[in-house]
């Protein structure tokens, strides 16, 4: 017998000790086997929700569901249905995760539905999951529309919120000027200098060719760069044709202590000569 069959054996079972648990009533047996599993199918998942719910333990349903690794839209819709059913369907970090859910596995009205529901009460965890489906759906000018949507409904945004949006506002084709508003904004809510939105920051500007807007940018906050933000400058300079800039760029990640990109080393190698550059 293959190491493979053997893998999928065990698995199941596995799945049918759950089963076995779960039938039983011992849902604290059956929680004790899923945790120590270190590979789940969409059967262990289906098999731990469904005890729950059957034994109307609807808030630990919430939490495997919101980190449920399965993308199956029969399991989705299924809890979907128990949660309204229950009366979960106004809790906010419920109509998140569904949103979250029906985003991953590209049922993109079902989360625009959820996000309807919710109404008047959705909070930036609810807004940041339409967006970040938007983005995925690539309507990157929605995006900044439901941003702004965002703005007037007087939902204070957080850096997560920020970051996405400029990821989808770099690809949106107006030299950069959705990029400057969120900029302003980002000043104004005093999470400009935050790492993923400087990162956001340098990326969106580099995308549009505005070099010194980038630069002002990177050198914001010299204390909470991460490697991300470095990365995402050292990309704006070879994308931009700056390669003098760039490769002295190289030695001050050398300098302070920040692994390049492989991608966009090899690329500055190619376009420079490996001989130039030996960054270790």
């Amino acid at each position: 017998m293959t190491k493979t069959r053997k893998k999928r054996l065990s698995l199941a079972l596995i799945n049918r000790v759950l089963i076995m648990y779960v039938s039983c009533g011992s849902l604290d047996n059956a929680r004790n086997v899923f945790d120590e599993m270190s590979k789940r199918d969409f059967n262990s998942w289906a098999i731990m929700i469904a005890g729950y719910a059957d034994n109307g333990e609807y808030e630990e349903v919430i939490r495997l569901f919101a980190c449920g690794e399965t993308m199956n839209v029969e399991l989705g819709e299924q809890v979907h249905g128990w949660l309204m059913k229950s009366g979960y369907g106004g809790d906010l970090f419920v109509g998140s995760s569904l949103i979250s859910f029906y985003g991953k596995i590209g049922c993109f009205e079902d989360g625009d539905m959820v996000f309807d529901q919710i109404g008047s009460r959705r909070n930036v965890v609810v807004w940041t999951a339409r967006i970040i489906n938007n983005c995925k759906e690539e309507r990157f000018r929605e995006v900044f529309e439901v941003f702004n949507e965002m703005g007037k409904e007087g939902v204070r945004k957080n850096s997560f919120t920020l970051s996405s949006v400029l990821s989808a506002c770099s690809k949106i084709s107006d030299d950069g000027n959705c990029g400057e508003q969120v900029h302003a904004n980002a000043i104004k809510l005093g999470l400009a200098s935050k790492s993923y939105v400087q990162c956001g920051l340098v990326n969106m500007y580099g995308k549009f060719g505005l070099m010194n807007d980038a630069k002002r940018v990177f050198d914001m906050n010299e204390s909470r760069r991460n490697r991300a933000c470095w990365n995402a400058m050292l990309t704006s300079l070879v994308q931009n044709g700056c390669l003098v800039e760039a490769i002295k760029f190289l030695y001050q990640m050398r300098a302070a202590g920040v692994q390049p990109q492989e991608l966009w080393l090899n690329k500055l190698r190619s376009l420079c000569g490996s001989e130039v550059i030996e960054i270790k």
